[in-house]
């Protein structure tokens, strides 16, 4: 079957891009190198394109119902007009079915940007749940491009092309705005998988290798870069955000994870809540930690064990080289007993020999979170 493109497919093969195969899609892996590209969000602005992300739209009267439903945090308490909210899919179990965001665009309008992967099955679950309801789910990803532009410039390159204010006053964190930039209408969020001060931008596809032109033009000064997904990949691990089919799957909940916080278990009932609930009263068999590697010559692999005074305490779920902080990073479900900072050796599926770790339970990078709230 042929593989599908996303808008920019033309300007990544322009570019030179080494393109890859993500759920059936040509995506850009690289343009240049992956250290390169992720040291320029960190210390620039990089531009991102994700193969398939875009709005799962939600209208209707029972559309806020709908998400009370579906979703583990309290809509109505959290999410107001023009804001965005961290959450994640349960099933029955407590297994996450996916981790994504929420937008609230008015009363009874919202959109679900799911991870790309699992946004067909995202569809369908709350397709499911919205049977019985007045809510109306559909898919739009197709008919929606999407630019993410993440880095410390990466205000100064937007303002350049857009009237809008995009002060942190005017739009902070995980808030968002109709806009027009460039000449098209659009949505602008403070959002984004890098852990830097940047934006995510939704705008209607047709328009797409125009905006693309004059982002990259906006921030030919700044030093902008077009960035794949291997250093969208390096730049979350620094952040130690999950990726979810690695970090998270239908067999993690998000307790386990370490997202406990994006849970509102003692709000009202959603599907998956009583298990969590007694996941919580029980106490977890693991948990989601980071462990930082010292340096750059080893990275960890999905499989790998995770072993305290010589036994098994855990197995790596992913591992990636940190560029910025020249470090090996890797996520791993551990014991609950094994703590931050405890000293832990990593060893290959395929080898005896390991590496020595410290676990980490916040991110590597900017741990308090003030890049993004710049």
């Amino acid at each position: 079957m042929a593989r599908r493109h996303t808008p920019y497919y033309h300007r990544f093969i322009e570019l030179g891009a080494e393109i890859g195969d993500r759920i059936g899609f040509d995506a850009a892996l690289s343009f240049s190198t992956v250290e390169q590209e992720h040291i320029a969000t960190r210390e620039r602005v990089g531009m991102y394109d994700v193969y398939y992300q875009g709005p799962i739209d939600i209208k209707g009267p029972d559309a806020q119902a709908l998400l009370q439903r579906v979703l583990v945090r309290d809509v109505e308490k959290r999410l107001k007009n023009n804001t965005v909210l961290y959450s994640s899919l349960c099933n029955a179990d407590g297994g996450m079915i996916d981790d994504l965001t929420c937008y609230r665009l008015a009363d009874e309008h919202y959109w679900l940007i799911a991870t790309p992967a699992r946004a067909s099955v995202v569809e369908a679950w709350v397709r499911e749940h919205a049977r019985d309801l007045r809510a109306y789910v559909t898919n739009t990803i197709s008919g929606t491009a999407y630019l993410s532009i993440q880095g410390p410039r990466s205000r100064e390159t937007l303002a350049a092309i857009t009237d809008a204010d995009l002060s942190t006053a005017a739009l902070p964190y995980f808030r968002f705005v109709e806009a027009v930039v460039a000449q098209v209408p659009m949505v602008v969020s403070r959002t984004g998988y890098s852990g830097e001060l940047g934006y995510e931008l939704y705008y209607p596809r047709d328009y797409a290798e125009h905006i693309w032109d004059s982002v990259a033009a906006a921030g030919a000064e700044p030093g902008i870069a077009p960035c794949g997904l291997g250093a969208l990949r390096t730049v979350r691990m620094e952040k130690r955000y999950p990726l979810y089919g690695l970090d998270v799957n239908e067999g993690t909940s998000p307790l386990e994870a370490g997202l406990g916080w994006a849970v509102d278990l003692d709000g009202p009932d959603f599907i998956g809540r009583e298990a969590l609930l007694r996941e919580r009263e029980g106490g977890l068999n693991r948990t989601l930690v980071g462990i930082d590697l010292g340096d750059l010559a080893f990275v960890a692999s999905p499989g790998d064990d995770v072993r305290l005074d010589g036994r098994s305490v855990g197995t790596v779920t992913s591992g990636e080289r940190g560029h910025f902080l020249g470090k090996s990073l890797a996520m791993a479900y551990v014991s609950p007993q094994v703590t931050a900072g405890t000293e832990v050796t990593v060893v290959p599926e395929s080898s005896g020999s390991g590496s020595a770790g410290v676990v980490a339970d916040r991110p590597f990078y900017d741990p308090d979170g003030a890049r993004v709230r710049a």
